[in-house]
C-alpha cells in the first residue's frame, strides 16, 4: 500500500471520518507514528525509492522515515528540512510544548542545559526501543546496517545539510545547532492550486466595504476538526464590534453575516496584510505568513509545534497565545483586545519588514544547489 491520495485515502484506510482522525492526531501525536507512519513504512520506502530514479539529492522532513534509508541505499546526499524552531531540539531553547514540559527553559545555564541533554537522551532511547526494530528490518532488506538514530528527535546521521526554514526573527540560531545547518527564513507557499492566486471577488468586495477585519484560520489540518472555533470567532468579532474573515477549509457558511465573511481559503500573502490582526493555530505556514504581513497575532495552538511557535510569537512581542480549551467569547475577546495596541502593531510591523526581506525558498534552493555542485 503506497501512501497516495492524501488525507481522504488515510481516513478510508483507518475506517474513521476525517474529524475523528484529526482529533486523534491532535490529541496524541504517538497515534500519528503508530497508526499512520510506521505501518506504511515499508511501502513508503519502496515508493520513495521508485520516485528517486535518476535523482541526485533527496530533500525530506523528519517525518519521512524512509528518507535516510533511501539516501543511503542510493548513495545520494540527504537534505533534512525543519519547518519549525522546536525541531532543532536544542538544549539551549527546548520546545515549549506540553510534551516537553519537563525541560529547563530559558534562561538555561550549564545545569539546565545538561538536564535538557539528559532528557533528550532518555526520550531518544525510548523511541529507539519502540521503533528501532521495524526500521532496522527494512534497512536489512536493503543491505544497510542497523541504525542508532531516534525517529523525529534527532537529525539523521546520514544528513549532509539541514535547512531550518524559519526566520531568525522568530528564533535565532542556537549554539548547539550543527555546522551543516542553515537558517534560511520561511519558505512561503501561498497557493491552494499551485498556480498564482488572486482574492475572490466577493472577498475583495467585503474588504473594500469597511475597516480592516480580524482574520481567523486553522490552516489546512485543524479545519477537519474545528469544534466551535469558527462559531466562537464570529460571535467574538461581533461582540468586539469588529469585522471578520473566517477561512474555514469548507463550504459551510453558517457563521456568515453582514460583518463576517466566510470562505474556504484565501491566499495569505494577499489577505493577511489587509487584516487588523490574525488569529490562527500556530502552524508553520500560517505563522510565517502572519509574521511577514506585519500584523499582531493571537495563536490558538491545537497540537505539537503550534505551542512552541506561539511561545516565540509572544516572546518577540508581536502577539499572544490562548489555549484552544479557553477559546471562549469572553477570553478570546480579551486576548484580541490585548493585541490591538499601538505598541504591538508597531512591533509587528517592524518584524514583518524584516521577514519580508527574506526569501527562505530561494535560500534553501541555493544551499541545495551548492551541495549538489560540491558532490559533483
Amino acid at each position: 500500500m503506497a501512501i497516495v491520495g492524501g488525507f481522504g485515502a488515510l481516513t478510508e484506510t483507518l475506517g474513521l471520518p476525517p474529524d475523528q482522525v484529526a482529533k486523534r492526531i491532535m490529541a496524541d501525536q504517538t497515534y500519528l507514528i503508530n497508526r499512520i507512519l510506521m505501518p506504511w513504512l515499508a511501502d513508503s520506502t519502496t515508493a520513495l525509492d521508485d520516485a528517486m530514479e535518476g535523482a541526485v539529492v533527496l530533500v525530506a522532513s523528519l517525518f519521512v522515515f524512509a528518507a535516510p534509508i533511501i539516501a543511503e541505499t542510493r548513495g545520494v546526499p540527504l537534505v533534512n528540512v525543519l519547518l519549525q524552531p522546536m525541531a532543532t531540539f536544542s538544549a539551549h531553547a527546548p520546545p515549549r510544548t506540553p510534551d516537553f514540559a519537563m525541560m529547563a527553559h530559558a534562561p538555561t545555564g550549564p545545569i539546565g542545559r545538561a538536564w535538557n541533554r539528559s532528557v533528550y537522551r532518555v526520550m531518544r532511547g525510548v523511541l529507539r526501543h519502540r521503533y528501532g526494530r521495524p526500521v532496522d528490518e527494512i534497512r536489512k532488506t536493503r543491505d544497510l546496517p542497523p541504525s542508532r538514530q531516534a525517529l523525529l528527535l534527532e537529525t539523521p546521521a546520514s544528513a549532509d545539510l539541514t535547512l531550518c526554514c524559519y526566520s531568525p526573527a522568530i528564533a535565532p540560531r542556537q549554539p548547539d545547532l550543527p555546522d551543516i545547518a542553515r537558517v534560511t527564513g520561511f519558505a512561503i507557499f501561498d497557493s491552494d492550486t499551485g498556480a498564482p492566486e488572486t482574492l475572490d471577488p466577493a472577498l475583495e468586495a467585503f474588504l473594500a466595504a469597511g475597516p480592516p477585519p480580524l482574520v481567523f484560520t486553522l490552516g489546512s489540518f485543524a479545519t477537519f476538526a474545528p469544534g466551535d472555533f469558527y462559531a466562537t470567532a464570529a460571535l467574538t468579532a461581533r461582540t468586539l464590534g469588529l469585522r471578520a474573515v473566517l477561512l474555514t477549509g469548507s463550504d459551510d457558511l453558517a457563521a456568515a453575516s453582514e460583518h463576517v465573511h466566510v470562505c474556504r481559503y484565501a491566499p495569505h500573502s494577499l489577505l493577511f496584510p489587509l487584516a487588523c490582526a490574525i488569529v490562527h493555530h500556530g502552524g508553520a505556514g500560517s505563522t510565517g505568513q502572519a509574521l511577514r504581513a506585519g500584523k499582531p497575532q493571537l495563536v490558538v495552538p491545537h497540537m505539537g509545534d503550534q505551542y512552541d511557535n506561539g511561545h516565540h510569537i509572544q516572546s518577540i512581542g508581536v502577539g499572544n497565545t490562548l489555549s484552544s480549551k479557553h477559546f471562549t467569547i469572553a477570553r478570546a475577546g480579551a486576548a484580541i483586545t490585548a493585541i490591538l495596541t499601538d505598541q504591538m502593531r508597531e512591533t509587528a510591523a517592524q518584524v514583518g519588514a524584516q521577514v519580508a526581506r527574506e526569501n527562505g525558498a530561494e535560500a534553501a534552493a541555493d544551499a541545495i544547489a551548492a551541495l549538489v555542485d560540491e558532490r559533483g
